[in-house]
């Protein structure tokens, strides 16, 4: 009984130990939401908005370096690098256009 009420305590440790919190939460969230959207058809997978956007970025020099998904705006924001300068391209994650750049 009290081996079985030990391993039940550490098994509630180590699960407490990986659920995210705070920005880590989000992350999660985002994550999770981005591959239902995905799965459902609704948006479009990060491999097929990279497909899209960054051959022509690397074309005019640029870098990419990676990118993130917002689920509550259902937009990728890709990030790319040119001789020092950071640039965010915004995407729509149903159509895969271009939102906004920024540097």
């Amino acid at each position: 009984m009290m081996r079985r009420t030990l391993l039940s305590l550490t098994l509630v440790a180590a699960a407490a130990a990986v659920v995210p919190t705070g920005a880590g939460a989000q992350a999660f969230d985002d994550a999770a939401n981005a591959r239902e959207q995905m799965e459902s058809g609704s948006v479009l997978s990060p491999r097929e908005v990279e497909r899209r956007i960054v051959p022509d970025y690397r074309r005019r020099g640029y870098e990419y370096l990676n990118f993130e998904y917002d689920s509550r705006a259902h937009a990728y924001r890709l990030k790319f690098i040119r001789e020092g300068r950071v640039t965010f391209v915004d995407v729509d994650a149903r159509s895969g256009r271009i939102i906004r750049r920024r540097r």
